[in-house]
């Protein structure tokens, strides 16, 4: 069922182009030099159909809730999806909406420098402008408080959130937003979902931490609950 990107009014694009492409589930919202939807939605069809035909012949791809590992032939996207979950343990379709923002964020690139794709929380971002990414945790009164500070340094980056209050995804935790960077944004989506998972109460904050921290690949981890906040990592935090 589709639900409002409510957090997307608070979304400021000055200069530069904001529009969506939807392409069933997937729903991107996308800020660029120029306005890019042609191009975007044809490369958004284009990896969904290879993770959608690859689920009709293996379709524990699409259920499992463990790592798994893809068939010889399975398109790249699909394999980057496996070796993502398996770092963080999880499904591999707990890497499914950072897949699709980062390469069809790859595939925009050599139109435009200047790139913002958000998918359901989790974020494609390459700048050569520092950016903010406000952090919406739910009901906690730290949301909407603080943001994280990415510097526009022109290199790819992907900040991917959890939530076991927010949101339709499933969630074995209670966080009220646990969010992960990473260069590679489906280990950053996959380890968020795991990291979130492990936090059902503020006690577990640590745990949540400490089980991003020593996966290679992670930047920083940032865990929200309530009015508890844990941070970890290449992170600065900034007002919104």
């Amino acid at each position: 069922m589709y639900q409002k990107r409510f957090y997307r009014d608070y979304t400021k694009a000055q200069g530069l182009v904001k529009f969506n492409v939807t392409e069933y589930e997937s729903d991107l919202e996308i800020i660029s030099k120029s306005d890019l939807k042609n191009e975007a939605l044809s490369q958004l069809k284009k990896y969904r159909n290879e993770i959608t035909n690859y689920i009709s012949l293996y379709p524990e791809f699409m259920t499992s809730l463990a790592p798994i590992n893809p068939s010889d032939d399975a398109p790249v996207i699909v394999k980057h999806m496996c070796s993502a979950s398996k770092a963080a343990n999880v499904g591999p379709m707990a890497a499914v909406a950072g897949a699709i923002s980062e390469y069809v964020g790859k595939a925009l690139e050599k139109y435009t420098d200047e790139l913002i794709i958000e998918n359901g929380g989790d974020i494609y971002i390459k700048s050569n402008h520092d950016r903010h990414v406000l952090i919406y945790a739910g009901k906690s009164p730290l949301s909407n408080k603080i943001a994280l500070l990415i510097p526009g340094n022109g290199n790819s980056i992907g900040v991917c959130t959890s939530s076991g209050t927010v949101g339709h995804s499933l969630s074995f935790g209670k966080a009220d937003a646990a969010v992960v960077i990473s260069h590679d944004t489906l280990l950053a989506d996959a380890t968020a979902t795991a990291v979130g998972n492990r936090v059902k109460t503020a006690d577990d904050i640590e745990q949540g931490i400490n089980f991003a921290k020593f996966i290679p690949g992670i930047e920083g981890v940032v865990i929200i609950i309530q009015d508890k906040l844990g941070i970890w990592g290449n992170i600065t935090l900034t007002r919104p």
